[in-house]
């Protein structure tokens, strides 16, 4: 199985950025879907109410499937990978 790897930048609430990549079936390539998925990250870090937009979130390749991804991606359809500031 091919992924879909969205490298994200977002504004914390108290300062910084956080870098994260976001990784989806390539089949998946809604920008709207990967936004949700990149909320539902933030929200697990207590920083539900930053913004996550196109200039924030952007594809950047196809990958192969690594076996430590495919249970995130089994259960909810994406799997985070935390860069920097996560």
């Amino acid at each position: 199985m091919k992924v879909n790897v969205w490298d994200t930048y977002v504004k914390k609430q108290g300062g910084g950025i956080m870098h994260f990549d976001i990784l989806a079936p390539a089949e998946v390539m809604e920008t709207k879907t990967i936004f949700e998925f990149g909320k539902q990250y933030l929200i697990s870090k207590d920083q539900g109410n930053s913004e996550l937009t196109s200039n924030q979130c952007r594809f950047c390749h196809v990958e192969q499937l690594q076996p430590e991804w495919e249970e995130n991606i089994r259960n909810h359809g994406y799997h985070i990978i935390e860069m920097e500031g996560c």
